[in-house]
């Protein structure tokens, strides 16, 4: 997952909304979004490479997401996978600050990370390279490939963007979502971010959709929960080009 907005208590009928983007190398092999056979509770597309997932939520409300720090002079070659993050956090059964001091205690076994993790009432976010921990308490939230909201310009538009849905007087409609994810604008040249890779990089990566040959946005999600805690999901696949491939919708009331 390389993109993350999320709104807690913003919208008058959604009490949580988040909208993601998972970006990737189009070799990389992917199952779409599912409950997985060994883990009939849990909702999440998965890495066939590595085994894990990006994005998962749990019949009991877990939700987890993961992204990636851009941090390519401190990737190492023999850290754990990070798409495990997510799925252990989807099935811990204990309290959500072991589970933060576990994260801390086990950071450096992994290449950078910021998980987003715990129930959908209370969800919060830790990343590995400060150690910092922060709640998601009332307001909406961008996370990239840096620390939280962090001001690269595709984080605060699709920031931006959402915040505006969630004040409209508009009943919110999920192709308003999905218009955010797929926006491909690109940050000018003096505004791009330096995180130590090549311009060419930096300036395709730098819109909230990423489309090229070999590396992009592989597929969108959005996730509602709302006032009767009906959780909706859909997830759309692209191909290298942008095109949609599948689509993938799931609906589930929260067992909490």
């Amino acid at each position: 997952m390389c993109i993350l907005f999320i709104a807690v208590d913003q919208h008058p009928d959604y009490p949580l909304i988040i909208a993601a983007n998972r970006d990737e190398f189009h070799a990389r092999l992917t199952q779409p979004s599912h409950f997985w056979k060994n883990k009939p509770h849990m909702l999440a597309g998965k890495d066939l490479q590595a085994g894990g997932t990006w994005l998962g939520v749990a019949k009991n409300g877990h939700i987890a997401a993961l992204t990636n720090i851009r941090a390519p002079s401190k990737e190492r070659f023999d850290a754990m996978t990070r798409g495990e993050l997510v799925v252990n956090a989807l099935q811990y059964k204990g309290s959500w600050a072991d589970h933060t001091q576990h994260l801390k205690n086990t950071a450096t076994d992994y290449n950078g990370f910021n998980l987003v993790y715990g129930d959908w009432q209370n969800l919060q976010v830790f990343n590995s390279h400060t150690q910092e921990h922060h709640a998601l308490t009332q307001g909406v939230y961008g996370l990239s490939n840096a620390q939280l909201n962090t001001p690269w310009p595709k984080t605060q538009q699709g920031v931006n963007a959402l915040n505006a849905l969630c004040q409209s007087k508009q009943p919110l409609e999920v192709e308003q979502l999905f218009a955010i994810l797929s926006d491909p604008t690109q940050a000018s040249d003096e505004t791009l971010p330096d995180t130590g890779i090549a311009k060419p990089w930096e300036k395709m990566l730098s819109s909230i959709f990423i489309k090229s040959p070999d590396y992009g946005t592989r597929c969108s999600t959005v996730i509602t929960v709302d006032h009767h805690h009906a959780l909706n999901w859909e997830e759309r696949s692209y191909d290298p080009t942008g095109r949609v491939t599948q689509t993938q919708a799931y609906s589930f009331i929260i067992n909490s």
